[in-house]
């Protein structure tokens, strides 16, 4: 969670570690690529999380609206509708297309999730979904708590989880099952 402007800093520089390119959000405004609303909407969402999350006076509640104003516009823009407090640091969705991940989910860091992943729940009422850091899951890939998916897992494209995945696993399938442990 983000409570200091460090914080702030540490997660805008580890997300944008994850991008193999320079940030040059200008051009990428310029052409209107995908990736610059990626981008732009990582770091509203990183500025609304700071503001949300800290003790705000009168005068702190302009750029409080602005940030999340400009969340709310681009989660529209880009269709990525990320609760806030939600991700990790170095965070990377890897296109823009549809992905959702409510409050109840919480990724650890590293992670990147391609299009069309959907992350909920099986029944109404609390539900807690837990995935650990440097995961990777692929397109169409739908998870289904409450569960827990441990460190390094890659889960395969149109895979449906709905029980627990070790650290270090691979899994795919319609239920998906472990295919292979990756050597740590």
């Amino acid at each position: 969670m983000i409570q200091s402007r460090e914080d702030l800093r540490a997660y805008l520089k580890a997300d944008q570690a994850m991008y193999k390119k320079p940030n040059r959000l200008f051009i990428k405004w310029l052409t209107r690529s995908d990736e610059y609303y990626i981008r732009a909407f990582m770091v509203a969402l990183r500025h609304y999380e700071y503001w949300l999350n800290k003790k705000r006076n009168i005068l702190q509640q302009i750029p409080y609206l602005f940030w999340w104003w400009s969340y709310r516009r681009l989660k529209l823009k880009s269709n990525i509708y990320i609760y806030p407090n939600v991700v990790g640091p170095g965070f990377y969705p890897v296109h823009a297309g549809f992905m959702r991940l409510g409050k109840y989910v919480k990724i650890g860091r590293n992670c990147s999730i391609l299009p069309m992943v959907v992350i909920g729940k099986n029944h109404p009422g609390p539900c807690h979904i837990e995935i650990g850091d440097n995961c990777l899951i692929n397109i169409g890939a739908t998870i289904i708590g409450p569960i827990t998916i441990g460190n390094n897992v890659t889960i395969g494209a149109g895979s449906v989880v709905t029980k627990d995945v070790p650290d270090n696993a691979v899994v795919a399938g319609v239920p998906a099952k472990v295919i292979k442990i990756k050597e740590a």
